[in-house]
């Protein structure tokens, strides 16, 4: 999903902060080294308002501060990001400073050498981000990008229909959230909408058990060792069919899209359906497809498992962050630094393009839904991507593929793990 969703003070204040930084040393390279003419290609997927404006607004505060550098900012689509920038990293070529989702796709770009380590030079700084922003750009201990934005997926509900089912809060744990599941058919209310038809929402279901079971410890070496089989990932796919057996979807959700007319967002958003497990989007895409629910929605992250070893704090999820290219010039780590300058990323932040990566934004979020989302993931203990984005490609799409197959009833919890794992070790 896409992720589009102070003044003259503080630029003044940012641009001399950066001058400053610019012109340490007093000998006369560094005079010479600021009178030299830098470009730094910046790729980024601020296509839509308030994001793009900002972004450009952004880039020419960094030029006035810095009368040498030239940001050149190339704002792309995210899809035709995705293609683009795969037909650049091919041909063994990265931009200065690019958007990334993390995970494999980023990985496969440092192991071809076209990814900056940027450990050493965010030493200073790396503190200022939150523990689950940082953590899909990490690897082996190093950084090899900044987040910029982050989100999380939960479960958005219908409070009025939590009520007619006679559940007074959200549940806390898998067994509650059964037990409510059953409440809301008992009251003849259809407890979950899910699009069957796109299969990714249905990964979620399967993602998190895998997190609340097994931890995420696990999910990272099951990625290195290419073995999905261990118990705890079949505990899963057993743990998901229990919900499945309730019945618990909307009519014809094998069929359904996610944001059509009729999709997953929209039976929700016109009271047709109870909660969707979804990310921070949800919100807009139901005002946008349905009725939407006002102040009727409520949001709760996913439930912890009796007995499993993953903390109930973890989160999963995305977002987006910047990566420097191999051979970009210094000025690209500065311009990177600037960006992610308190008062410069808590300008979009309030403007509800971005959600919080640095420590203390979270009362930056104006919007009370995705202010719940912030706090939720300003405590979160650990963060785990989105397993397509985690995972090489084709492994991730065989989640998707295979979690589905699960949920429509043509594949065993077993035949699931078995499955990702054939694929992971034919990668």
């Amino acid at each position: 999903m896409s992720l589009t969703r102070r003044g003259v003070v503080l630029f003044a204040t940012a641009a001399l902060v950066l001058a400053g930084c610019s012109s340490q040393g007093g000998d006369g390279a560094a005079d010479k080294a600021a009178s030299e003419k830098v470009t730094v290609e910046w790729w980024n997927i601020g296509t839509t308002e308030p994001l793009k404006s900002l972004l450009a607004e952004q880039a020419k505060a960094y030029e006035a501060a810095h009368p040498n550098v030239t940001i050149k900012n190339v704002p792309i689509e995210n899809e035709a990001f995705k293609a683009k920038i795969a037909t650049a990293t091919q041909s063994g070529k990265a931009p200065d400073v690019y958007a990334t989702w993390g995970g494999g796709v980023l990985q496969q770009q440092i192991d071809a050498g076209l990814v900056k380590d940027l450990s050493a030079d965010t030493a200073s700084w790396i503190g200022n981000f939150t523990t689950a922003s940082l953590q899909a750009y990490q690897f082996d201990g190093k950084t090899y990008a900044i987040p910029n934005d982050i989100g999380m997926v939960g479960f958005w509900y219908n409070k009025a229909l939590f009520a007619k089912a006679g559940i007074t809060e959200p549940p806390a744990t898998w067994s509650q959230y059964l037990d409510d599941v059953k409440k809301l058919k008992a009251a003849g209310i259809t407890p979950i909408a899910l699009a069957g038809k796109e299969k990714w929402p249905g990964h979620y279901y399967w993602a998190y058990l895998a997190m609340r079971i097994a931890g995420l410890d696990a999910l990272k070496q099951a990625g290195a060792d290419h073995d999905f089989t261990k118990p705890e990932f079949v505990s899963a796919g057993e743990h998901l069919k229990q919900l499945v057996d309730l019945q618990p979807f909307q009519k014809g959700f094998l069929g359904a899209g996610y944001s059509t007319p009729d999709g997953q967002a929209a039976t929700v958003s016109n009271g047709k359906a109870a909660m969707e497990l979804m990310g921070q989007w949800a919100p807009s895409v139901e005002n946008d497809t349905g009725k939407g629910l006002g102040e009727n929605l409520g949001f709760f992250p996913f439930p912890a498992v009796e007995g499993g070893k993953g903390s109930a704090a973890d989160a999963f999820g995305g977002g987006g962050g910047y990566a420097v290219g191999a051979n970009a010039p210094a000025e690209a780590l500065d311009f990177l630094k600037f960006l992610h300058d308190p008062a410069q990323h808590r300008k979009v932040v309030e403007s509800g393009a971005l959600l919080p990566v640095l420590k203390g934004e979270e009362d930056a979020v104006k919007d009370a839904n995705l202010a719940v989302v912030a706090k939720t993931l300003a405590s979160a203990t650990g963060f785990q991507l989105y397993l397509d984005q985690a995972y090489p490609p084709a492994v991730g799409q065989e989640v998707n593929d295979s979690v589905a197959a699960l949920i429509a009833g043509s594949k065993s919890p077993e035949e699931v793990a078995q499955a990702i794992t054939e694929t992971a070790k034919s990668e």
